[in-house]
C-alpha cells in the first residue's frame, strides 16, 4: 500500500467562526463547499466540517508538528486570538515523549497539541 495523505474531519460548533479561527491561526482556506472546508499549511491539512456533537468535539484532539515552536507560540501570544475567540494558549512545556508542546482549544472544544521534536 502506498499512501498519499491522511486528513481528519474536525467538528465545528459555529462553522463560520471556526473557519475564521483557523485562518487566524495561520491555516490557508483552500476550499469551502457543502459544509466541508479544507485547510492547509505547507504539507499538512485537515477538513473542517459543519457538524457538532459536544461529546465528540470535546474528546477530539489534533497534533500539529512545527519546525519553530517558540516563534509560532510567540506570534499567537502577541496576537489578539485569545481575546477574540475566548480561548487560552498554554505555555510551552518539555514533554517526556521527546517533544516541546503547547495546547490550544478551538471554539468548538477541539484540543490542538502543537509540538516540535527535541533534537
Amino acid at each position: 500500500m502506498k499512501t498519499i495523505e491522511i486528513k481528519a474531519f474536525v467538528p465545528s460548533k459555529d462553522f463560520e467562526l471556526s473557519k475564521q479561527f483557523y485562518q487566524d491561526l495561520g491555516f490557508e482556506l483552500a476550499s469551502d463547499s457543502n459544509g466541508i472546508a479544507y485547510f492547509k499549511s505547507c504539507n499538512s491539512g485537515f477538513l473542517l466540517q459543519d457538524f457538532y456533537e459536544e461529546k465528540h468535539a470535546k474528546n477530539f484532539m489534533m497534533h500539529l508538528l512545527v519546525d519553530d515552536i517558540e516563534n509560532f507560540h510567540s506570534i499567537l501570544k502577541s496576537s489578539t486570538i485569545e481575546q477574540q475567540y475566548n480561548i487560552q494558549i498554554s505555555d510551552i512545556l518539555k514533554q517526556p515523549w521527546g517533544m516541546y508542546d503547547f495546547c490550544v482549544v478551538d471554539p468548538a472544544g477541539v484540543l490542538w497539541r502543537i509540538a516540535q521534536n527535541i533534537c
